[in-house]
């Protein structure tokens, strides 16, 4: 009972309104210059290029500038590998699955690789979860934009989401010191923590990766990497308990994101109605995310899918369908990444000995 308690308790605010208000700006802005100037198509490289405002929320100005840009940096990197590997295939005259299992292996390596990185930068949020989202999703375009005409985009959002970043300094109410973070120094054992991390990640993606494909394949489901985006939810905490609950408020977000989304689809939004709807689930992602992950996901859930459909159209019954099935089988495979450790130290070690 303790423990269903904790999964649907809502910890305290601590000014989440000023860190959402700054992200969702941050998307709606360029997502609704793509809409006035017609180029929806570049709408997925302004999404991505805006998670730069998620990092240094609660950090000082000087801080804050120089985490983002260091988060920004990887991302447009992400970014433009995305970019590489969606051409990659057509270049290496590889048929539908051959492209699917090069998008998985890739994805898995992007998401062991910067999980490293992120540890190794000090950045919060923890974990390769965005760079995981971006570099599949869009190296999952059909039909791939110009390369400079989608990197411009990602580019100039990013420097956008920093200028907002310390935007409040005009205000001598809202200014904060300008102080560099320390060093990136690590210790040998924070550098032996980041590598398992990263082979956490690899190997919680990989496997969730292939499992959804093997499995899309017999059953007709997409979108596999969103397989790989939740199973490396459950490996962000500090204990067990934490991560397996992490994982289960996942699948019980999402499906409730989903009711969420279904409602907004009956709606029939003109594109500028969507941008605005996809600001807003933005500022409820971040709103709630460090309180009730749950309540975050009624927001991500439809964000995620949303963004989807604004670039790549598709039935909505398919992306409901399929995210549901990729969620549980991503989430699953998470919590048995989180799980077989504690089994092998528990259980099967003392046996062998």
């Amino acid at each position: 009972m303790k423990i269903l308690a904790e999964m649907f308790s809502i910890a305290p605010a601590n000014k989440d309104h000023q860190p959402a208000l700054r992200c969702a700006v941050g998307v709606f802005v360029p997502l609704l210059t793509l809409v006035l100037l017609g180029r929806l198509d570049l709408a997925i490289f302004a999404s991505f290029g805006a998670f730069t405002g998620i990092y240094g929320r609660g950090e000082p100005h000087g801080s804050r500038f120089l985490l983002q840009l260091r988060a920004g940096l990887l991302m447009l990197l992400v970014i433009l590998l995305a970019v590489l590997a969606a051409r990659a295939g057509a270049a290496w005259g590889l048929d539908g699955a051959g492209a699917t299992w090069l998008l998985v292996l890739a994805t898995t390596l992007v998401a062991g690789g910067c999980s490293v990185a992120i540890s190794w930068l000090r950045l919060r949020p923890a974990g390769s979860l965005f760079h995981i989202f971006a570099f599949a999703a869009i190296a999952s375009i059909p039909n791939q934009p110009p390369l400079l005409e989608g990197m411009l985009v990602a580019v100039l959002t990013t420097a956008f989401c920093l200028l907002i970043g310390f935007s409040a300094r005009v205000l001598p109410s809202h200014r904060t010191p300008w102080v560099r973070p320390r060093p990136l120094r690590r210790t040998p054992d924070e550098r032996r923590a980041a590598w398992l991390e990263g082979l956490g990640y690899f190997v919680a993606a990989g496997l969730a990766g292939s499992l959804a494909t093997l499995v899309g394949q017999r059953l007709g489901f997409g979108h596999n990497y969103w397989a790989m985006v939740a199973a490396v939810v459950p490996l962000v905490g500090h204990t067990t308990v934490h991560r397996v609950r992490r994982g289960v408020q996942r699948i019980i977000g999402t499906v409730l994101g989903l009711a969420v989304l279904a409602g907004i689809l009956l709606l029939g939004l003109a594109p500028w109605q969507t941008v605005l709807v996809i600001a807003l689930c933005q500022f409820g992602a971040e709103l709630f995310i460090a309180r009730q992950y749950v309540l975050a996901q009624l927001f991500v859930t439809p964000l995620a899918l949303i963004s989807t459909l604004l670039v790549v159209p598709a039935s909505p019954t398919i992306l409901l369908r399929d995210r549901i099935a990729e969620t549980v089988i991503g989430a699953a495979v998470g919590i048995a990444v989180v799980l077989a450790p504690v089994l092998w130290r528990r259980v099967l070690r003392p046996r062998l000995v």
